[in-house]
C-alpha cells in the first residue's frame, strides 16, 4: 500500500516538473516571437531541449530495470539545453 502510494506521490511529482519545464518554453516561445533575438532563440532552444530532457527521465523512470544505454540518452537533451542557456546569458 504504501509502495503504491510512493509511486503515485512520485508520478505526480515528475509531471509537475514536467508542466513547469513545458511552461518555461512556452514563455520563451512567447518572449522570442514578441522580439526576436539570438538570446532569447537559444534560451528558447535551450528550454525546449531541457523540456525533453524531463520528458524522457519520466519515460526511463517507468522501465523496470533500464539499460546505461537509456541513461546516456536521457542526458543528451540536458547536456544541448544547458549548452544553450550557457550560450543565451553570454550573449
Amino acid at each position: 500500500m504504501e509502495s503504491q502510494l510512493a509511486e503515485v506521490l512520485l508520478m505526480l511529482m515528475q509531471m509537475t516538473v514536467f508542466a513547469l519545464a513545458l511552461g518555461l518554453t512556452l514563455i520563451s516561445f512567447q518572449s522570442y516571437c514578441a522580439n526576436p533575438s539570438k538570446r532569447l532563440e537559444s534560451a528558447f532552444i535551450g528550454f525546449a531541449f531541457l523540456s525533453m530532457g524531463v520528458g524522457m527521465t519520466t519515460i526511463v523512470s517507468q522501465i523496470t530495470s533500464p539499460i546505461t544505454v537509456f541513461y546516456i540518452v536521457e542526458t543528451i537533451p540536458f547536456i544541448v539545453g544547458f549548452g544553450m542557456l550557457y550560450v543565451s546569458l553570454y550573449r
